[in-house]
């Protein structure tokens, strides 16, 4: 893990604020998701995409790996070009003398927006756990505000102070004598230790006193990255970037741009704020505040959230006692959680994962919405009984179609937890299943081809802002992502 706090001044009150934001990005998701079910493709470059096999021509590249970066393919290319750039290692034949060289040839897989959404999940319930307030944007990115959780301070100090460590700063950061590190670092580090522990991906994380600037300083040392941008050196670490790396500057404005020649942040930081309206309209102010590092707008949850849940990582065990006194406190914390923010429920489910990650989802729908914690440990009960004496590594248990409307709870005479209407259906081998007998907004949206966000429990990750549409609607990672991971829906 390289990276860490950029060298820079004290905190100064007229250059940033006491705000402490991260934005995770996940690194190649798809990849990575496929890397923790099969290790073997470690180090491998890997491709994920549709049409490269016999017979089809028309695809294209959903992510490509790092390794298959180096090759040229990159997300969103035609799946035509990626198999010029990097043949399939299945047609590597060592006794065909034209088949292509199996050093220059890489892994194609289908992707797989089942699996994806259970490692996506996992992901979502560290974040949730770790902050207070999170921004959804899309199935591998978040912003989170965690300002009540850590702070600016030096460890054992009071100033905001920098460190450069592991593979040293990344390039737009000059090197600097090691300090001690801000506490907003140790926190950012746990969040990604834990990410990496219990969803068994990696992720890259930028800290800064504000959205914009997480955004470039997460993409500033990718893969497995983190670099800390503390108030006082916000301006200095953004003015030698390309003013691509500005966030919401795609291809167009930074053409435009060059045209006025304005090249660097720091260019765009100093140009005219008249000018910059002139020729780009609105937008130019708020990039030219943006190079310098100023930007006032809140992370704000989006939407209501459509299921809460826990999870509990376990050794892996069979041992019955202990699987039910694990689904016994998740049920307890999930009804509380619910109650608190007033919500009622009309499914309830668990998770049981196997090992390696054979990921098993079940679920029963009620007559109607609840608020009843004893229900909730009671389905759940009868739902783990299916994974008697097998060994699990991973409990779950999930509140789903949830009711915010203050309505009377249904009437649940004749119910039975035992009844097995509602069950989600045979084993999965590795991959989730629906939840059953959903509602008929589900049953619309998920199944073969739904998307990613139909799959993924809790809150809803609605469209950007007017202002965020508007900006992202030509930026590069709307359609080719800078950490190769096309955007195939949102995460939830």
């Amino acid at each position: 893990m390289a990276g860490g706090t950029l060298p820079g001044t004290a905190t100064d009150e007229a250059d940033g604020s006491d705000r402490v934001v991260f934005h995770v990005d996940m690194d190649c998701f798809y990849a990575s998701c496929e890397r923790l079910r099969r290790p073997e493709l470690a180090g491998e470059p890997v491709v994920v995409g549709m049409g490269y096999e016999e017979g089809k021509a028309i695809g294209a590249v959903a992510t490509a790996s790092y390794e298959a970066r180096a090759f040229g393919v990159e997300s969103a290319m035609p799946i035509s070009e990626a198999l010029d750039l990097l043949p399939r290692r299945a047609d590597a034949d060592p006794d065909d003398p034209d088949a292509p060289d199996p050093e220059e040839s890489g892994r194609y897989l289908p992707v797989d927006l089942d699996f994806y959404k259970e490692v996506a999940g996992d992901v979502k319930t560290v974040l949730r756990d770790c902050a207070d307030t999170l921004r959804e944007v899309s199935v591998d990115e978040a912003y989170l505000d965690v300002t009540d959780r850590t702070a600016w301070d030096v460890a054992g100090g009071s100033a905001a102070a920098g460190e450069s460590e592991g593979g040293g700063p990344p390039p737009s950061a000059a090197a600097g004598p090691a300090e001690a590190r801000t506490l907003a670092e140790g926190y950012a580090r746990h969040v990604k230790e834990r990410i990496e522990r219990e969803a068994g991906v990696p992720a890259s994380v930028g800290v800064a006193p504000n959205m914009s600037t997480a955004k470039v300083a997460s993409d500033a040392d990718k893969p497995d990255g983190l670099v800390v941008v503390p108030p006082g050196s916000v301006e200095s670490f953004l003015a030698p970037l390309p003013t691509a790396e500005i966030h919401g500057v795609g291809p167009v404005t930074e053409r435009s741009l060059a045209e006025m020649g304005i090249e660097t942040a720091a260019d765009l930081a100093a140009a005219d704020p008249d000018r910059l309206a002139d020729e780009l309209g609105e937008r130019g102010p708020e990039l030219h505040r943006r190079a310098r590092g100023d930007d006032d707008r809140e992370v704000t949850p989006t939407g209501l959230p459509k299921s809460l849940s826990r999870e509990s990582s376990l050794s892996p065990t069979a041992d019955e006692e202990t699987k039910r006194e694990t689904v016994a406190a998740l049920a307890a914390d999930v009804a509380r959680r619910a109650r608190e923010r007033g919500c009622l429920y009309r499914t309830i489910g668990i998770k049981a994962v196997e090992p390696p990650y054979d990921v098993n989802t079940r679920a029963r729908s009620l007559p109607g919405p609840v608020d009843d914690p004893d229900l909730v440990e009671s389905v759940a009960f009868d739902l783990l009984a299916e994974f008697a004496g097998d060994r699990v590594r991973k409990l779950g248990v999930r509140v789903s179609n949830l009711d915010f409307a203050e309505s009377d709870q249904a009437t649940l005479g004749g119910f039975e937890p035992g009844d097995g209407g509602g069950t989600g259906g045979g084993r999965s081998d590795g991959v989730s299943q629906r939840d059953g007998a959903s509602d008929a907004r589900s049953a619309a949206t998920d199944g073969d081809g739904g998307k990613l966000t139909d799959w993924v429990g809790g809150e809803p990750a609605a469209a950007e802002s007017a202002e965020a549409d508007a900006e992202e609607g030509e930026a590069r990672r709307a359609t080719e992502r800078d950490d190769g991971q096309a955007s195939l829906g949102d995460w939830e």
